[in-house]
């Protein structure tokens, strides 16, 4: 092998390559942690590379890290999504085979993990996989139960070939654990890149750029419009509150979006609910976080949702559902609040709290000291876990340049 290497052309030197399905301008948890990712670990120590399907309007021109995207197809009902298979795209298989990487983590099970986990195998690198999300529930949804479970065991096979597999917080080890994996798991923090030393000022001018009147309590939710998610139970809680001056803001898109608005308007909520959209200006979106007294975000569905930890950097509490995986973060009444999943339930303790405003802050206030941790922070572990792991297979680690 040493004689072919010395007429083979020489390879660029990479350190990290992230793989996923998304990655912005695609907004969802997952993109926003890879995003983070690349950022903080070119910071760190340079080498990184994103690979992930193409999104036609993206441009990648003013990042400090490559991005090599491959050719897509969009998923279909689930805009603005997409996949591919990298190893079919010519141009994007020449860029690959030109790098060569110390370690791969792969933030998806599906086209990119698969890809990840060919390429550690190529190459003799070791690979990481994190199991972001409920996969099972976005199956379920439209698909019989046979091919679920028959995805299901492809999932679980795909995280038992990984080297490493991680979960965002300990409870999301019962969900892996529930659909099969036997492995060895690992809790690795999610951050969040609002943490910051917010003035009084700040959340002020929030509230004016907004056009949120004094007396108004502000009650936000931020994701994808989808059912999972649980924003009937926020919509239906909000129908008898007619006599409450508070305004709701949903941000963000997806397939249930018309039938939400359509659900706000029955209610008679359509002077109350605003829906803004998708946001994809990080600045902007802080800007609803701080404004905002609640969040409401009351999933059944999520594992470990960045937006409430970005609630939270704003000083702003969530209101989450009794049990479900994602609260498992929250001691209720302390750094945020706990509800069955009923409307009258909901309502009920709405009204107590917006009854309460000094509460709430306090409450918010205690959750940014809690359960927010920096970006920075968290890749400076991951670095020091993947340099861990190439010990363990006596390969050569990550070098920091700060």
């Amino acid at each position: 092998m040493d004689i072919l290497d010395k007429y083979l052309p020489k390879k660029e030197e990479a350190n990290v390559g992230l793989f996923c399905d998304a990655f912005p301008p695609v907004m969802d948890g997952v993109a926003v942690c890879m995003e983070n990712y690349a950022k903080w670990m070119q910071k760190m120590a340079g080498g990184v590379k994103v690979i992930t399907p193409n999104v036609p309007e993206a441009d990648y021109s003013k990042l400090d890290y490559d991005v090599l995207d491959y050719v897509s197809v969009p998923v279909p009902k689930r805009h603005p999504y997409v996949t591919g298979i990298a190893e079919i795209d010519p141009r994007f298989l020449a860029k690959i085979a030109k790098i060569r990487f110390k370690i791969v983590h792969a933030h998806c099970p599906f086209a990119s993990g698969l890809a990840a986990q060919r390429l550690a195998k190529l190459q003799g690198i070791p690979c990481v996989a994190t199991f972001h999300s409920k996969y099972r529930d976005d199956f379920a949804r439209v698909l019989p139960q046979v091919i679920v479970d028959g995805i299901i065991k492809y999932i679980i096979d795909f995280y038992e070939n990984a080297d490493l597999v991680w979960v965002p917080q300990e409870s999301v080890i019962d969900v892996i654990r529930e659909y099969g994996f036997k492995g060895h798991v690992e809790v690795m923090d999610n951050g969040s890149d609002l943490v910051a030393d917010y003035p009084e000022k700040y959340f002020v001018d929030a509230r004016n750029a907004l056009g949120i009147k004094p007396e108004e309590f502000v009650l936000l939710f931020v994701g994808q419009h989808i059912w999972e998610k649980n924003p009937r139970l926020i919509i239906e809680s909000l129908a008898n509150m007619g006599d409450v001056p508070f305004r709701m803001f949903f941000v963000g898109t997806g397939y249930a979006a018309e039938d939400m608005k359509s659900l706000v308007s029955e209610k008679g909520l359509d002077d109350k609910v605003t829906f803004v959209g998708n946001i994809t200006d990080r600045q902007r979106l802080t800007l609803y976080y701080a404004a905002s007294d609640l969040f409401l975000f009351p999933s059944l569905y999520d594992n470990a949702p960045l937006v409430v930890r970005e609630a939270a950097a704003l000083h702003t509490p969530s209101v989450m559902a009794e049990g479900a995986t994602a609260s498992a973060i929250l001691t209720d009444g302390e750094n945020g609040f706990l509800v069955k999943n009923d409307p009258a339930e909901m309502e009920a303790l709405l009204r107590k709290l917006i009854a309460d405003p000094e509460r709430v802050h306090r409450v918010g206030v205690q959750a940014s000291h809690s359960i927010v941790r920096s970006w920075e922070d968290c890749v400076g572990e991951v670095l020091d876990r993947y340099n861990m792991l190439l010990r363990i297979r006596n390969l050569p680690t990550i070098d920091r340049i700060n």
